[in-house]
């Protein structure tokens, strides 16, 4: 059975020109960066150049960019980096109410530790209320964490306006971009942060890698200690083969450029068109306010998600429900929660998110099946 891939949001299948590059450098670059040898230093070079192509990517100075295991690790440095180097100044944290975990789990913690955090929450698309945020920022606020891009809704919040506020009262600034790169512009200057994390393996580079944008002069203290890595910031040596990885990556996405963005909008309104016509009563969430141009977020009223999801993976269909299960229950997502649906629509959402391997046939084809699991839901079967 040939598999439909539609979960490009929890992860992507990496770019076969990033994998020949990067397989050949794995077996003739394997000396540690930090070594003075030939082989230590051919390495330093690698990762040095990879260091500019991603901070080029966007729009950031090489000395800016810190590389990390992935999108958690660059949320979890960013806030408890800022956190630890700016508790005597205040203890106030700002945070969205749709946060991803790595995020949204970071400070609780900190909650939990003597600082207190602020929910910004959203409407009904899952656009931040800035008037709230202008209304509960404080003289004691060290930081705002709001993410760029959802990862359910696919939603882009007013990330420009929400960090002038922030930085109008001497707070930092730290966006999650990890679900934007590669699907819309990223450039530091123009969204205005202070800090901003990326992950490979969402941009069609391999696991285990990432990277957090720090500005020049901005306070971050290291949450891992040992060597003098990443200019003291981020112990350990670095993953050289995933760094590769992400670097080649986005040189690809720079030169696929603004023609890949259409042609995955395009496929999206296809899928939405199909989605209206055969399913009237489904609603599509966050359709009329901006998004990434891959992800549809929908709800089927009356149908299981979960039942939904493994219906369609029988059909050789892989997508996500709109919930997550755990040790056995169900639990709406707090993202559905926020926007104000019913634990009912929750359960019964799927969110498709498309990837540039996909087809216009895969998205019909992914209609017809749909319709197919949904009448055997309806029958029990």
């Amino acid at each position: 059975m040939k598999r439909i891939y539609f979960d490009n949001n929890a992860t992507t299948r990496p770019d076969p020109r990033v994998i020949e590059k990067v397989m050949e450098l794995a077996g003739s670059h394997y000396g540690n960066p930090s070594s003075l040898h030939f082989e230590g230093q051919q390495a330093k070079r690698i990762l040095e150049e990879s260091r500019r192509t991603v901070a080029a990517a966007i729009g950031a100075e090489d000395s800016e960019l810190i590389f990390t295991s992935g999108g958690t690790e660059a949320n979890n440095l960013a806030i408890k980096g800022v956190v630890e180097a700016l508790a005597i100044k205040g203890k106030h944290l700002i945070a969205s109410a749709i946060e991803h975990s790595s995020v949204r789990l970071v400070v609780n913690q900190l909650s939990q530790q003597g600082f207190e955090v602020t929910r910004l929450p959203v409407d009904k698309n899952g656009i931040i209320d800035l008037d709230f945020l202008q209304k509960n920022i404080r003289k004691d606020t060290i930081l705002v964490s709001i993410m760029l891009a959802n990862n359910e809704l696919g939603t882009i919040e007013p990330i420009p306006q929400a960090a002038e506020i922030a930085h109008r009262q001497g707070a930092l600034f730290h966006t999650d971009a990890v679900q934007a790169l590669a699907k819309m512009s990223v450039k530091v200057d123009e969204l205005g942060v202070d800090l901003l994390s990326v992950s490979g393996h969402k941009v069609y580079a391999f696991k285990g890698v990432g990277a957090l944008y720090v500005r020049k002069k901005t306070p971050l203290l290291p949450t891992l200690h040992g060597g003098g890595h990443e200019q003291k910031r981020r112990a350990g040596t670095e993953n050289l083969v995933g760094i590769a990885s992400l670097a080649e990556a986005v040189r690809i996405m720079d030169e696929e450029g603004e023609q890949g963005k259409e042609r995955l909008r395009l496929l999206r309104d296809r899928l939405e068109k199909g989605l209206k016509e055969k399913f009237p009563s489904a609603q599509i969430n966050a359709e009329s306010v901006p998004r990434v141009p891959n992800t549809t977020n929908v709800s089927f009223p009356g149908i299981d998600g979960e039942s939904l999801l493994m219906n369609l993976d029988a059909m050789g269909i892989a997508v996500s429900a709109g919930s997550a299960c755990k040790a056995g229950s169900t639990e709406p997502s707090h993202v559905l929660q926020a926007i104000g649906l019913s634990k009912e629509a929750a359960r019964g959402t799927l969110r498709v998110s498309l990837g540039k391997y996909n087809t216009g046939e895969e998205v019909d084809y992914f209609l017809k099946a749909l319709e197919q699991a949904i009448a055997q839901i309806k029958r029990g079967d």
